[in-house]
């Protein structure tokens, strides 16, 4: 009984329970009126933000090859550590709707093509420096240099140009672009000092908090930043931890020890048991996020588009999707897209599994027989090990030689994943269309990891961006996803839930479509009962 009023306590707190709700579960229990009263009131009073502390969190994605540099993150570690020490222009929040962070307000004209972004007044970085508009511009230029390999590079290129006035940052693009807020959310685009030209490395932002050591693929410690601007609402602990932690059994081991507040990527396959622990609660959202399986398309064999679909017919969507996921997620259909965006086309059809058809396609491939190598890392995905072996074994039923080859977790990102011609992977999505679009499909992007270059479709992606009509931007955006289905190096057969543990002594914590632990956020919005 005892665990039973824990767990209906921490939903008190959270806000997930009214004290109607309360009263009536507690009788049942058999409490009392006057008990469950007082421990209602007490649980309730809990749900204001407490001021001390540490917060700690068990992270999977973690490499000794990892940077402080924010136009290289490519994996949960890095992009929850620049999350501690420092903020983009604007943020999505888990409503979808924009928030300024180093921007305090911003206004597109009426064609999109030109977008004002004014700086928060009095904001500093965590070296006591103002930050000025000229900061902004040269954050923006940083990544448009091709040189500086940023993920963001695909979506910073459609700038034209850009000028100071004062406190504004005046951004004028080649194309009108309704969706530029959300764009210049990208977790790349974190706001440096100079733009970072001096030292991209150097972890000084207008973040809660300040990095005080890093052990790359081992551990980040922050502290508060005592000058940050939002200080009265965020930033409730004095200190913050990043382990990392890629072994999923060893993550689950830390949190019910109580060595870490949080974990990510509790794996579907024990996310019902792990919430029958004691002390700890297990939350799940679904969202953007989806597993999958790419190939360069201008590498052989995987330049035979025959081959490739050969390898879509055969993998078996469903048994993944059950197996893999376990309820937490959907199918997916060879495109980045789902019906979490808003102008998501539900006509496109389902790609069924069919051996005879993969059997068809394989044989018009002319394919010369040899093994055709799936690179895998526990770390690519939650179970993507079992996924690579389930796809295996569905190919092979179709007389495709798919032969997995495991990578160790430790340079995964930087020596397999768009690297390797033909490997596991995820992404966590994006919060609109051409965002997800322009970060992986489009011929210039830096993270075009299916070597996906096709001028007719950036071409349908820049007149999508300008066009203000919904229903014909969904049919632009219809005619992109099919070709992608049909043609594109993108194999997704699922789109996952992000699924996180924390311990219920961490309270304010809301699940995020954008990503796990509140999309990094969990440091900055939650605090511990006193």
């Amino acid at each position: 009984m005892n665990d039973q009023l824990d767990y209906m306590s921490g939903r008190v707190t959270a806000g997930k329970m009214t004290r109607r709700e309360f009263m009536g579960k507690a009788a049942a229990l058999g409490v009392s009126a006057a008990v469950a009263s007082t421990m209602f009131a007490k649980a309730a009073k809990a749900a204001d933000p407490v001021k001390g502390g540490t917060f700690r969190m068990g992270v999977q994605g973690g490499e000794s090859t990892n940077t402080q540099d924010p136009a290289l993150y490519a994996s949960d570690v890095p992009i929850a550590g620049g999350f501690h020490w420092g903020e983009t222009l604007v943020e999505v929040d888990n409503k979808g709707q924009l928030n300024g962070l180093v921007a305090e307000s911003w206004e597109g004209s009426d064609d999109a093509k030109t977008w004002r972004f004014k700086i928060r007044q009095g904001i500093e970085f965590s070296n006591g420096k103002t930050v000025t508009a000229e900061d902004v511009k040269r954050t923006i230029e940083r990544h448009t240099n091709e040189d500086s390999k940023s993920g963001a590079l695909g979506i910073v290129q459609g700038i034209e140009s850009m000028k100071v006035d004062g406190d504004v940052i005046e951004m004028s693009l080649e194309a009108g672009n309704a969706d530029m807020p959300y764009l210049i959310a990208d977790y790349h685009l974190i706001i440096q000092p100079d733009g970072g030209f001096d030292n991209p490395n150097a972890a000084i932002g207008t973040g809660a908090y300040v990095l005080e050591s890093d052990e790359p693929g081992v551990r980040m410690q922050f502290v508060r930043n005592p000058n940050y601007w939002a200080l009265d609402k965020y930033a409730h602990y004095d200190e913050s931890e990043i382990l990392v932690l890629n072994d999923a059994t060893a993550r689950t081991a830390a949190l019910q020890s109580g060595q870490v507040d949080a974990i990510s990527r509790v794996e579907p396959k024990i996310a019902q048991l792990l919430a029958r622990a004691p002390n700890v609660t297990v939350n799940n959202v679904s969202g953007r996020g989806h597993y999958v399986f790419i190939a360069h398309v201008d590498t052989a064999p995987f330049d035979s588009n025959e081959l490739r679909l050969a390898l879509k017919y055969a993998i078996n969507r469903e048994e993944l999707v059950d197996k893999i996921l376990r309820g937490y997620g959907g199918l997916g259909n060879d495109i980045p897209i789902n019906a979490a965006y808003p102008l998501f086309d539900d006509t496109i059809p389902q790609r069924a599994h069919d051996l005879e058809k993969a059997k068809e396609h394989y044989a018009k491939s002319g394919h010369d027989g040899s093994p055709i190598i799936l690179r895998t890392a526990d770390g690519a995905f939650p179970g993507a090990v079992d996924a690579a072996a389930l796809f295996q074994q569905s190919a092979q039923a179709a007389g495709i030689p798919l032969e997995i080859k495991r990578e160790p977790n430790d340079g995964y990102w930087s020596e397999v994943w768009n690297v390797q011609p033909f490997c596991a992977s995820y992404w966590s999505g994006r919060p609109v269309q051409d965002q997800m679009y322009t970060t992986a499909y489009l011929s210039t992007a830096d993270w075009n990891d299916t070597r996906w270059k096709r001028p007719e479709f950036d071409e349908l992606m820049i007149s999508a961006r300008a066009e203000t009509d919904e229903a014909k931007r969904k049919e632009i955006y219809s005619k992109m996803g099919r070709m992608l289905n049909e043609e594109g190096g993108l194999i997704c057969p699922m789109f996952n839930d992000f699924i996180d543990a924390v311990s219920t002594s961490v309270q304010g914590y809301e699940g995020d479509p954008n990503g796990e632990l509140m999309y990094w956020k969990a440091p900055k919005k939650t605090w511990k009962t006193a």
